[in-house]
């Protein structure tokens, strides 16, 4: 297994040294977060340090980061038509998604079905503006208290969406923006301030921290959840009942802190190892096509697709050579079907099913790179033969 190449960070990135060692440190504390004594104390100043280096990942006020079990939750947090904003306590009675977002956020949250909307993205893979103000002007028209969902990055293509205009747009109508910033944060900056986000979304496990913590941060005070998932005691601030996990949450604050730290050094070495990657992917296969090309994407992402290549058999024969990487999203339970997204893009069902997912991280190499490129000859190869065999 040493000699094996990890390239799906998009699906979870290994931990990081400091994120191991933060968490070391706070196994070593006895106390509950939720006690009076030294003991308790010490375990709830680990807690408000992280709160602390969130905060400042995104620019946000440490009081209004909450943390929990990662993005999957903090999503559903969010998506609540009980949002309210300063005395206003109507409820949010539509959801506004994009069309390629994640499942949790497709999901919907508290938002009956009929309550939902897609909003369609064009080819390029963008949220398409023009469709979102036309809802959202004939919606407040009609009355309608609108909340927006639409993530920052996407984790299949790596696409990155215009979330300031949107937002600008979101709030000439009345309406409120969550933004899934889980693929982004620690990659391109994401203030939360500048992308005028009210509510946003982040996972520990993807910034180098463990899996099972996240935060959702909300910009202003102002912007209340009165209706908890988790309901029991008063931990974080009332918003996420439980005993926090003081270790996942240390690891999750050194992870970002790193991420911070080194954002723009390892925004230019992804960068220039993706264009490596990428052109290394169109010499060997002359007709693959990398999706979201022409957009804004972020630095660590690509998804490429063979026309007759199967995304499938494409990822178990570079799992047997060494290689890990993903067809499309990692959160499928294992289940090989076409990608929402690709569709979304208007993509054929063929190319729908033929997205290879690669994804880099901190650690990669050129070496890594130059190893997946012959092997990606050797299985492009083998496999297009193999197509082209049959139809002969």
């Amino acid at each position: 297994m040493n000699d094996r190449v990890y390239l799906d960070w998009n699906a979870t990135a290994p931990l990081r040294p400091e994120a191991r060692a933060a968490m070391g440190a706070a196994l070593e504390l006895a106390g509950n977060p939720s006690s009076i004594h030294a003991e308790g104390q010490a375990a709830r100043r680990v807690i408000e340090e992280v709160r602390d280096q969130i905060a400042a990942l995104v620019g946000a006020d440490p009081k209004l980061v909450t943390f929990g079990s990662g993005g999957t939750e903090a999503n559903n947090l969010a998506l609540t038509p009980a949002l309210q904003v300063g005395a206003d306590k109507a409820p949010r009675d539509r959801l506004l998604i994009s069309a390629i977002e994640h499942a949790s956020v497709r999901a919907g949250g508290e938002f009956a079905p009929d309550a939902i909307e897609e909003v369609p993205v064009t080819a390029a893979g963008v949220v398409d503006g023009e469709t979102l103000v036309e809802r959202l002007t004939a919606l407040a028209r009609d009355g309608r208290r609108v909340l927006v969902s639409v993530m920052l990055a996407n984790n299949e293509t790596g696409v990155v969406q215009p979330i300031p205009e949107v937002a600008a747009r979101v709030h000439e109508a009345g309406g409120l923006l969550h933004v899934d910033a889980v693929q982004a944060a620690g990659r391109i900056p994401c203030d939360i301030n500048t992308l005028g986000a009210d509510l946003l979304t982040l996972s520990a496990h993807k910034l180098g921290g463990p899996k099972g913590a996240g935060a959702l941060i909300r910009r202003e005070e102002a912007v209340h959840l009165p209706r908890p998932l988790v309901r029991g005691g008063g931990q974080e601030r009332g918003l996420r009942a439980g005993t926090e996990n003081v270790a996942a949450i240390a690891g999750f604050g050194a992870a970002a802190e790193a991420a911070r730290r080194n954002l723009e050094a390892e925004g230019r070495r992804m960068t220039a190892l993706r264009e490596r990657l990428e052109t290394g992917l169109q010499a060997a296969t002359p007709k693959a096509i990398i999706i979201g090309a022409e957009s804004p994407r972020v630095p660590n992402t690509t998804l490429v697709a063979v026309p007759g290549m199967k995304a499938e058999t494409a990822v178990i024969a570079l799992d047997l050579a060494g290689f890990a990487v993903s067809s499309g999203a990692a959160c499928s339970s294992g289940k090989v079907q076409a990608s929402h997204v690709l569709a979304a893009m208007g993509a054929s069902k063929d190319l729908a099913r033929g997205g290879v997912r690669i994804s880099l991280g901190w650690s990669t190499a050129e070496t890594d790179i130059d190893r997946f490129i012959n092997a990606w000859i050797n299985v492009a190869g083998s496999l297009l033969k193999g197509i082209r065999g049959m139809a002969a």
